[in-house]
């Protein structure tokens, strides 16, 4: 149905690439076999971005889009911004921050809506993810909302995880949940030209180096993204961690199993309708033998 425009997407067609992506976003009728139609792998690196907000995620990616783009690589972004609680719509609009790249026809961006996603991601970020490696890009770069830990489900989506970070945080590392630690496969301490940033970056080092493995030692890059300093080490780790990753099958399976469980999962529960929900509780909820459980079990198990 869609193979024109399969084959203009692997040709790397702009065009076509926004109309693969808009289709699946709008589950336009058809899209699941276009999905079912990419080709497997492709070379494009696919990196989360993710940290907590003033980190300089935006400057961050903005920096290595340059660094990249002189190295006669193409670069894609998705920048997942909140969601409007009245449209839905994406409200931030990260392609005006990364204007500078907005017309090189070597970068693609795409703002997505979280659509109110616990983890900070769009429900659709997998699918676009593949379409985008599709079109043949050398980097992928998905910067999240920046909602803090609970955005782990990155890590199911990247190659590689980067976790950026500011001296200002020092203060909290000894706090710091394992479950940012797990995402975490580089620590980029940014604005690096600050008070505490040596000991901060130091103390984090030490950290990283006791929950290191046979395969991978999480590396604590030092950078000042609005003077472009670090962004070559940060490119070096992204690499090697690409490169550890194709010879970690274990590994790669677990990403793909953690890609297939998500999709089924929103797939499974794309029949139910929160407002009609909504109206049944609160039809029922005066009800003494009302029971929250019963009524999960009625879409979990229909009659």
């Amino acid at each position: 149905m869609y193979a024109h425009l399969l084959s203009q997407l692997q040709q790397g067609d702009i065009r076509a690439l926004a109309r693969c992506i808009s289709l699946v976003e709008n589950e336009a009728e058809g899209y699941t076999q276009l999905l079912e139609a990419l080709p497997p792998g492709g070379k494009t690196r696919v990196a989360g971005i993710t940290g907590p907000p003033g980190a300089g995620k935006s400057t961050l990616v903005n920096a290595l889009v340059t660094a990249l783009l002189q190295r006669q690589q193409r670069v894609a972004i998705i920048a997942v911004d909140p969601s409007s609680p009245f449209n839905f719509g994406a409200l931030l609009g990260d392609r005006i921050r990364m204007s500078e790249h907005f017309s090189d026809p070597n970068v693609f961006i795409r703002s997505m809506a979280s659509r109110g996603a616990l983890g900070g991601l769009s429900p659709k970020i997998m699918e676009v993810s593949d379409i985008i490696k599709a079109a043949g890009f050398d980097y992928l770069f998905i910067e999240t909302v920046g909602v803090g830990q609970s955005e782990v489900e990155i890590a199911g989506i990247a190659d590689t995880t980067v976790v950026v970070m500011v001296p200002e945080a020092g203060d909290e590392i000894q706090t710091m949940k394992a479950g940012l630690m797990e995402i975490a496969n580089i620590f980029v301490v940014n604005k690096a030209d600050r008070p505490k940033a040596d000991e901060f970056v130091k103390n984090l080092r030490l950290l990283a180096h006791t929950r290191r493995t046979d395969e991978w030692e999480t590396p604590v890059v030092k950078t000042v993204a609005t003077k472009q300093q670090g962004i070559d080490e940060l490119i070096t780790a992204l690499d090697g961690h690409r490169d550890q990753l194709h010879n970690n099958l274990q590994r790669k399976a677990l990403l793909l199993t953690e890609k297939a469980w998500q999709i089924i999962r929103q797939r499974r529960m794309q029949d139910v309708d929160k407002q009609a929900l909504f109206r049944e509780i609160q039809a029922h909820m005066s009800d003494p033998q009302f029971s929250i459980y019963r009524t999960v079990q009625q879409y979990v198990h229909p009659a």
